[in-house]
């Protein structure tokens, strides 16, 4: 074998590159790379331990087993650097070189590569112009092309299978030229001249009357063929000659108990080609017959298949246990191979990993480290500041200072941490809020302390998740975490511009319990000249916090309507001055509106301390109301049973319309459905109603002064209505799990759960239940894989979408108008244009005056404020600027995206908001599929429009209205194009479908006011109606 001279692989330098090219190796190239041929197909002597000479392990080809040691250990130190030893061949140098020295097999004929002959669209049979199956026959040896007929009647290029050509080789004796296998695809192969082939193929794409078929065909062909031209490479690359080996550490065979070795999968692909090759070789030499050479050659080909792609022909190469082996392209593809396992997702240093408890008294961008993490975490900065120590003269000293944890140690690691941030992190990393940074502070324990506020961005609770700490080294990255991922810096969300930092849970029942009110209770009544007087009087326990009570100051003495609670006096001395006086009882809404009002009156240093303070207050009352929940909280509503048992009526009238004949199955599983939606509705309000009366009860000391339950339902802490009805109302309708179409027959179980958890289910309510809540464990299972690919989807399309530019100068827009189905209004024209930039001059006309007023000026950004008075002046559609018309080159420009909502300024260049946009579909996409199984089956009500109602004073006029009266002298519609046309006071009309069927109230065009009902229907029941009198005869009905 020829000695190629190289550069070798160890002295290129990696770090210098400007870009990396993926092409085909020639057989040259896998000759460069290899340190020598592996002839051999054994691993390791078992009974030395020591790789087999010429094997594929072998210590010449790869290198020595142990650092500046030769095989046969004649050189044993570094000073030996570089020798080639005389007696084993092994050159001695370190052990690594094993995992980058690569070896080679010289194969006895050429295979080809399966990839391109497998994979769509197949480029060998394209250059060939050959059919995938008679290739596959070629390299497989089931049939033979012909390459010269000369005067026969067979065709060049022409597949015939073997028993065909066995009967011309008969008939024609040596009269034609004829090959199988990779040798004549590797012939054919080499034959073609590229330059040649495009030419021709250019010209045949010239004729205009070429079928449309041919035509892809050709570009296809000739798309392959420039490829080629391009790159240098040429088509007989395909054909392999010789395979490279890959280096022996990245394939290891280690000695496992009992003797035995477990090994990587590679080592059995490698070591069935070399025995194949090897056994080939000695065929050809005993000229054994045709049909055993092809066959053997043919078991090469599956051989080199395999370990190329195992299974690219539908057969698998197995190991132990019938388990497909693990093949190169599978080492490369998927979450675990070579790229996005070690490549894209190495681990790093620096890092920790502990459960999470809460932190109640950290500040909004604070994390509690433990002692024993942070330690370990800053332990090279604290080693160098320790041997600047007088005493401490060497790195050992230094570090058996840091292994006793002296006081000085922990000084040095409180210096350290003050302007040191970390980077915390909760998996899954749906998006950019799963890794924020914060000022570490030293805590004891073993676990990492979160701010209860940075929940909901992590997503996370204190069941026993984990969270990793990371520590960002350079001062680079110290800063972009302080300024650009510092938890205080991120209370909105990319997403939508909400607050995500939000109050919840304990600190909303805190401060619900702290703003509401009581009757009868202590203080009541009395007015105060001053908030320190009413604070005085409660500390000193003269009024209680639930007393309804008049401030000066604050509250109009004379209206009695005019007043507040000692609860609300405490909870707005910790508002700034700018927002007093919120008068009103805390849910987690109109929290959320006054940190939104906050964040605009007095910016975001001043919002992160009150969201800070409302922490601490909500906890503190939290702890002081001592609620709880108890069964005498389940209150059940007096009525529920006469309603239930009034449906139970109706379901058995709506059996014997359906047992008589009148209705069909479908209409009778719609009613009963129907019936019992209904009821579940009826009973929830009922039972909220029972519950609320607590509140209205005088004090009194042996009893709650309000229902627990209904507080922390009510106020948003925990919980909702719907699990609140299932606790003491009924269980309502469940869902039956099928892959079936939303709203199809058959979809939720006909028979309720009547009982609640306070009565008990009965056996069979108890099985109806199981069933939906075994769907939702399996969906979290099974869907939670479906979300995550989607993100992965989207994230694929739209990552290179970024803010390259301030402004791209288009002209074009889109028109913003509101997002309607039906009456029901969607997305309101106010959420369309906030934070878009106007493409026009946004104005509206004063009907007093005349005079028009510019209310957003061209190339403005419509801030929240703008955009409801847009709306509220009655005007239907706005011109803004859109990503899809930018006509930036590349990414998107800053005005044609509009405002980062995370920010509420317009994006700055180099925003991802491509990124951003995938990560806001995908995460509460993922999130929505974990949170399945907590409903636990419950049918939800499929959003129905059923009525029209007008909504504000006006006047309504019809379209091709057309009704008739029935013998219940209702008016019922029967054009199936009627309209109703409403035109308000003020703002533009509204156009609403009347469907067949609907009962109409109005008839007449007239004014109407608000809140009058205009038509109304049922919309799972599609009724055929009589225009005239007489008789009606059914024919074929079944």
């Amino acid at each position: 074998m020829p000695r190629v001279k190289r550069k070798k692989v160890e002295e290129i330098d990696f770090s210098s590159f400007d870009a990396i090219k993926l092409s085909i190796a020639s057989p040259q190239d896998i000759l460069k790379w290899s340190y020598g041929e592996v002839k051999k197909a054994e691993t390791i002597n078992y009974r030395t331990f020591k790789p087999e000479r010429d094997g594929l392990f072998c210590e010449k080809i790869f290198g020595p087993t142990r650092d500046w040691t030769c095989s046969c250990g004649k050189y044993k130190y570094m000073k030996n650097k570089g020798t080639i030893c005389d007696r084993c061949g092994v050159e001695v140098t370190e052990a690594k070189v094993r995992r980058v020295r690569m070896g080679h097999i010289e194969l006895v004929v050429p295979v080809v590569h399966p990839w391109f002959f497998r994979k769509p669209p197949s480029r060998i049979a394209i250059l060939l112009g050959l059919k995938i199956t008679d290739l596959e026959k070629l390299i497989y040896y089931a049939g033979y092309v012909i390459l010269d007929p000369k005067n026969t009647p067979l065709r060049k290029g022409q597949v015939v299978p073997v028993e065909e050509y066995y009967k011309f080789r008969e008939r024609y004796g040596n009269r034609f030229v004829a090959g199988t296998g990779a040798e004549v695809i590797k012939k054919l192969l080499k034959e073609i001249d590229l330059d040649k082939k495009a030419n021709e193929l250019r010209k045949k794409l010239e004729d205009k009357n070429l079928p449309p078929q041919f035509v892809s065909r050709i570009v296809k062909h000739l798309e392959i063929v420039e490829s080629f031209r391009h790159s240098g490479n040429r088509p007989e690359w395909m054909v392999l000659e010789r395979i490279p080996v890959l280096p022996p550490d990245l394939r290891p065979l280690v000695p496992i108990e009992g003797g035995k070795f477990a090994s990587s999968d590679l080592n059995d692909f490698y070591r069935r080609i070399i025995n194949r090759n090897n056994r080939l070789k000695n065929l050809l030499s005993l000229r054994a017959p045709e049909v055993v050479i092809n066959n053997e050659k043919r078991l090469l080909q599956e051989a080199v298949d395999g370990l190329i792609e195992n299974g690219i022909r539908g057969k698998y190469f197995t190991g132990s246990g019938g388990r497909p082996l693990k093949s190169l392209s599978d080492s490369l593809k998927g979450k675990q191979g070579r790229f996005r396992q070690n490549l894209l997702g190495k681990r790093v240093d620096y890092s920790g990993r502990a459960v999470i408890v809460v932190g109640p008294h950290l500040k909004l961008d604070e994390c509690g480290i433990p002692k024993d993490i942070a330690l370990e975490l800053f332990k090279p900065f604290i080693l160098r500041e320790l041997m600047k120590e007088e005493d401490i003269q060497t790195h050992q000293m230094a570090r058996k200072e840091w292994m006793r944890a002296t006081p000085r140690v922990y000084d040095i690691l409180e210096r350290l941490i003050k302007d040191h941030p970390v980077l915390l992190n909760r998996a899954p990393t749906l998006h950019r809020l799963s890794i924020q940074a914060f000022r570490p502070v030293l805590v004891e324990g073993k676990a990492i302390q979160i701010h209860p506020l940075v929940c909901p961005p992590f997503n996370a609770d204190f069941d026993g998740d984990q969270m990793a700490v990371h520590l960002p080294l350079t001062p680079q990255a110290r800063i972009e975490a302080l300024i650009l991922m510092l938890s205080s810096n991120n209370i909105f969300s990319p997403a939508n511009g909400k607050p995500i930092s939000m109050p919840s849970q304990d600190i909303i029942m805190g401060l619900a319990y702290l703003t509401k009110v009581k009757k009868g209770v202590k203080g009541e009544g009395r007015v105060f000249s001053s908030v320190k007087e009413v604070i005085y009087r409660y500390q000193i326990r003269e009024i209680e916090i639930h007393a309804k009570i008049k401030v000066k100051g604050i509250n109009s003495i004379k209206d009695e309507n005019d007043w507040t609670t000692c609860g609300r006096v405490i909870f707005n001395e910790i508002l700034p001055e700018e927002m007093r006086f919120w008068n009103k009882e805390v849910s987690k809404e109109n929290l959320r509106g006054l940190i939104e009002e906050a964040y605009k009156k007095i910016g975001k240093a001043r919002t992160v301390k009150l969201l800070d303070d409302i922490k601490e207050l909500g906890f503190k009352y939290a702890t002081i109301s001592g609620l709880t929940i108890n069964i005498d909280d389940m209150v059940i509503p007096e009525r529920k049973f006469k309603l239930i048992e009034a449906a139970k009526n109706e379901v058995r009238k709506v059996e014997q319309q359906y047992k008589s004949g009148s209705i069909t199955a479908v209409e009778r599983y719609n009613k009963i459905i129907q019936i019992w939606q209904n009821v579940s509705e009826e009973v929830s309000e009922e039972l909220f109603e029972t519950l609320k009366k607590t509140e209205f009860v005088p004090y009194s000391f042996d009893k709650p002064r309000f229902n627990a339950l209904f507080l922390m339902a009510d106020s948003g802490a925990r919980g909702s209505r719907i699990q609140v009805r299932q606790l003491a109302g009924m269980r309502g309708l469940m869902a039956r799990p099928q892959k079936r179409l939303r709203g199809e027959m058959g979809e939720i179980v006909e028979s309720p759960v009547i009982s609640s958890f306070r009565e008990g289910l009965t056996v069979l309510e108890y099985f109806i239940s199981t069933h939906g809540g075994r769907k939702g464990l399996a969906d979290t299972a099974l869907k939670t894989a479906d979300a995550g690919y989607l993100s992965r989807k989207l994230i694929d399309v739209s990552h290179n979408v970024v803010i390259t530019s301030h402004d791209c100068g288009t002209e074009n827009g889109i028109v913003a108008t509101a997002l309607k189905e039906g009456t029901n209004v969607i997305e309101s024209l106010t959420e369309r244009i906030f934070g878009r930039v106007a493409l026009k001059n946004v104005t509206i006309t004063n009907p007093e005056t005349g005079e028009v007023e510019v209310i957003v000026k061209q190339g403005e950004i419509i801030n929240y404020e703008q955009a409801k008075r847009i709306e509220e002046a009655g005007i239907e559609s706005v011109p803004i600027r859109s990503v899809l018309t930018c006509q930036e080159r590349y990414g998107v420009c800053a005005k044609c995206y509009g405002m980062d909502l995370a920010t509420g300024k317009l994006a700055k260049i180099g925003l991802p908001v491509g990124i951003i946009a995938a990560q806001s579909i995908g995460e509460p996409g993922t999130q929505l599929t974990l949170r399945t199984f907590h409903v636990g089956g419950i049918a939800g009500t499929i959003e129905e429009v059923s009525e029209i109602k007008i909504d504000r004073d006006g006047k309504v006029s019809f379209e091709d209205l057309k009704y008739v009266v029935d013998r219940y002298k209702r008016n019922v519609v029967i054009s199936r194009r009627s309209k109703v046309i409403f035109k308000p006071k003020d703002g533009p009309s509204e156009v609403f479908d009347l469907p067949y069927g609907a009962e109409i109230f109005i008839t007449k065009p007239g004014e109407v006011k608000r809140g009058t009902l205009i038509a109304r229907w049922d919309p799972r029941v599609f009724p055929l109606i009589a225009e005239e009198e007489g008789r009606i005869r059914w024919e074929d009905v079944v």
